[in-house]
């Protein structure tokens, strides 16, 4: 059997003498959609941050691909084909959205990312709006444009932080045809979200983090289930 895409153990993590993490495991499997689900401040993000050694300090284990990635820089965790769209999206406001697009060099040993045609054909309104200014984009485009860049790397394992936060509902929808879309064609893809009905119907699995732990785990088909203890702890 293959060594799972993303497999996390005693994962603890640190912002200076800010203590966040406290000894996280999450296993995500080649092909799936898990989403991260808890309250602001429960530690989603900081876990996203800390698979690519953004923390200021981390120990434990994080296997990517069965590669022990724990004492890894971000540059060579990178490589291994994981991408990272950020929550605040980070889109260069001077530079045209086909430039924004072009930035990011594509990942060597990965194969080929997706074309500049087929994010096109993807994104079509990325391709109407190629040569406007990152500044010139909706909050929706942008948004676009940041899952779109780290498609034509060749990563195949992608962590989205809130990517649906404050957008229209049409967007929302685009959105979530994109993330089926990428399922479908084999990436693996860790959410963080809050909003919670734009994830449950998408994801596979389901983790529940509090207080920087994992307390619950579940599958898409106890998701009834669990909406008792959803409601408890995240009020959904």
């Amino acid at each position: 059997m293959s060594a799972a895409a993303l497999e996390i153990s005693g994962l603890q993590a640190w912002y200076g003498e800010s203590h966040v993490l406290h000894g996280v495991d999450m296993t995500v499997q080649h092909g799936e959609v898990v989403t991260l689900l808890g309250r602001n401040g429960a530690g989603r993000t900081s876990t996203m941050r800390a698979i690519l050694g953004l923390t200021g300090s981390r120990k434990g284990s994080i296997r990517i691909n069965g590669v022990e990635t724990i004492h890894m820089p971000t540059h060579r965790i990178a490589h291994l084909g994981v991408g990272y769209c950020p929550e605040e999206r980070g889109i260069f406001a001077s530079l045209s959205t086909e430039e924004n697009l072009m930035l990011p060099p594509v990942l060597k040993g990965m194969g080929q990312g997706m074309s500049v045609a087929e994010i096109y054909e993807m994104f079509p309104n990325l391709a109407e709006r190629r040569a406007s200014p990152g500044t010139r984009l909706s909050g929706g485009e942008q948004q676009m444009l940041a899952v779109a860049r780290i498609l034509r790397t060749g990563a195949k394992l992608l962590l989205l932080d809130e990517i649906s936060e404050g957008l229209a509902p049409v967007i929302v929808q685009a959105l979530a045809r994109t993330i089926q879309t990428l399922r479908a064609k084999g990436y693996t893809i860790v959410m963080v979200e809050q909003n919670f009905r734009f994830a449950a119907p998408l994801a596979d699995r389901f983790y529940v983090m509090e207080h920087g732990r994992m307390v619950e785990a579940f599958s898409a088909k106890e998701l009834d289930a669990k909406m008792p203890v959803l409601n408890e702890l995240l009020g959904v």
